[in-house]
């Protein structure tokens, strides 16, 4: 497949193995230099030369620096869905084991502050080309969430509730991020719009 065919669009061809080995260390070494400087410190050509590709290359992949981080975020979710599913939440209901995933997921960002930030930011900025890769981030939301919930058919109601949660939970990122609300108002928060999940179960369940 030519290079320029490759794009982070869910109906693109599958990777070859090469292909995907060279996007792994373009993630990697993006989280790696977001991790330590942040936002700022994403550099393309500094990513290119930290990952060995090319910088035309490096822009075939992700058009953008907004592009690259936002597939950042959905590659640390996707890892984070990993560990969760190791070790799933041990929650009674449905709407503890939600916020109980959305907390361990949120202190997993809490260790990496300026990665988190990187990421936050690029979601923030990012306009109708990223459109794509903000989807998939999205999707990977629901994914995560829908299984804490132990949920494979949602109803239009717990759907529309977990979009509600997802938003919530990104609005709560933000605020801690700049410093507006503390790491227990988060929770609070959290808490307070996964009881919209038990709300909105199908009677008898």
């Amino acid at each position: 497949m030519p290079a320029e065919a490759i794009t982070q669009r869910p109906a693109s061809a599958p990777l070859t193995e090469r292909q995907e080995a060279r996007r792994r260390r373009i993630l990697h070494a993006s989280a790696q230099l977001a991790s330590r400087g942040g936002f700022d410190a994403v550099q393309m050509r500094e990513v290119a030369e930290s990952s060995q590709v090319a910088l035309g290359t490096l822009y075939r992949y992700f058009p953008s620096k907004i592009h690259l981080l936002v597939a950042t975020m959905q590659d640390q979710l996707e890892h984070m869905h990993g560990t969760l599913r190791k070790k799933p939440p041990q929650g009674e209901t449905a709407a503890e084991r939600v916020a109980e995933t959305l907390m361990r997921a949120f202190r997993a960002l809490q260790r990496e502050p300026h990665l988190a930030d990187a990421m936050v930011r690029a979601l923030t900025f990012a306009d109708r080309s990223v459109s794509p890769e903000v989807d998939q981030v999205s999707r990977q939301t629901t994914v995560i969430i829908l299984d804490a919930m132990g949920i494979e058919d949602p109803t239009p109601a717990q759907l529309s509730a977990v979009r509600v949660i997802e938003h919530t939970w990104h609005s709560a990122l933000i605020t801690w991020l700049s410093g507006r609300a503390s790491i227990a108002q988060v929770k609070i928060d959290i808490e307070t719009v996964c009881r919209l999940i038990d709300l909105t179960a199908p009677e008898g369940t």
